[in-house]
């Protein structure tokens, strides 16, 4: 029978002293954030060989116990596709903890699909399936239902031996260090700094508008990440992404010509009126500069220099049992014969399986400078 999840201090402080001086425990977070800009964090499940238990931040008056052994060093923290986890505690403490072990990089390394899901791989490992009843459940529901503790539970129950299974391959197949490495590129904290001056790429749409537009977007999407920010609302909520174009484009100077743009008037209008004006006027005074990349295109000699390269990775991959896609995208490949040397294929293990190789075929240097 599925127990309650700790919400007393006590029961807290006994957990944290069974999981501070482990290895590696398993590690999964439950959390909202439909109605709010940053995750609310509902349940902590943690295990190791021989604990498994929730923790409920809701009830609990604080979770810095847990933090403290979750951020310490010395415990592998091993999630299962751990990006939006990572993000969660990395909202609560400013950056994300590590080390960590990704199962889902580990599998895609040891020969699986590219983004297997846990229950793909819990069967796959462990011959056990896992229902999909609760995958959109509520997680602020109190008290949380037996049946789907259980669920949570089952986040971690499995992923014990989903870890001490793929550990094992891949030091069998030489391939501990890659993993190490993407997990380190994959808790870097500059991943999860939500820049209000950054924010006007998540409108991709702005790339055809024209340039004083543009200035006059990067301003209001910053406007726009920012309010969110300080409201803990999120982005649509605060003005869509229609409406920040729409207003870049028609740049009012008036909040009677704003109030008439859809999905700017009314309360927003009245609100934030003002700041939404100034906000055109800071893109309408910058100087036009290209905001977004143009994409390369490819001539004639580089076409063929691209398929040449992919047929090669395409070899390598088949050879080594991992997917082409995980060892060389197609960015990474653009990114070379572009002559730029900053990417994945230029370091590490990528550069040292196949980058090298791709390097001199595109006429690169492949010196330790090429690779900083």
């Amino acid at each position: 029978m599925t127990e309650s999840p700790i919400q007393d201090p006590t029961s807290l402080t006994l957990l944290c002293e069974s999981l501070r001086d482990r290895p590696w425990i398993a590690l999964d977070t439950e959390f909202m954030r439909a109605r709010t800009y940053y995750a609310r964090l509902c349940l902590v499940q943690a295990a190791t060989p021989e604990v498994i238990a929730c923790a409920d931040p809701l009830a609990l008056p604080t979770i810095e116990p847990l933090l403290e052994v979750i951020y310490s060093p010395h415990v592998l923290k091993v999630i299962h596709a751990a990006r939006q986890d990572l993000e969660v505690f990395a909202d609560i403490r400013g950056a994300p903890p590590a080390p960590v072990f990704d199962t889902q990089i580990a599998a895609s390394l040891c020969g699986y699909d590219d983004q297997i899901g846990y229950g793909a791989l819990v069967e796959s490992i462990t011959s056990h399936k896992l229902p999909k009843l609760h995958t959109r459940a509520d997680w602020e529901t109190r008290p949380l239902p037996p049946d789907q503790l259980h669920y949570a539970e089952d986040d971690v129950r499995y992923l014990r031996d989903v870890y001490q299974f793929l550990a094992q391959k891949l030091e069998d197949l030489g391939r501990t260090d890659w993993l190490r490495e993407e997990c380190v590129a994959l808790t870097d904290p500059g991943l999860y700094r939500n820049d209000p001056r950054e924010a006007f790429r998540r409108l991709r749409q702005g790339h055809a508008l024209p340039p004083p537009a543009q200035m006059a977007l990067r301003e209001l999407a910053a406007w726009r990440e920012l309010t969110a920010q300080q409201s803990n609302l999120p982005r649509g909520w605060v003005a869509t992404d229609a409406a920040l174009l729409e207003t870049a484009l028609a740049s009012p100077q008036s909040l009677e010509v704003l109030g008439r743009i859809a999905g700017m008037g009314g309360a927003l209008a009245r609100k934030r009126g003002a700041d939404i004006l100034q906000a055109v006027r800071d893109g309408q005074a910058a100087d036009p500069e290209p905001l977004w990349e143009e994409p390369l295109r490819l001539d004639r000699r580089q076409q063929a220099l691209y398929e040449q390269l992919q047929t090669r990775v395409q070899a390598v991959a088949a050879q080594m049992k991992i997917s082409a896609t995980l060892l060389a995208p197609r960015r990474e490949l653009m990114k070379l014969i572009a002559g730029d040397l900053t990417g994945g294929l230029a370091r590490g293990w990528r550069r040292a399986l196949i980058g090298e190789e791709l390097l001199q075929l595109c006429g690169n240097p492949t010196g330790p400078a090429a690779a900083p």
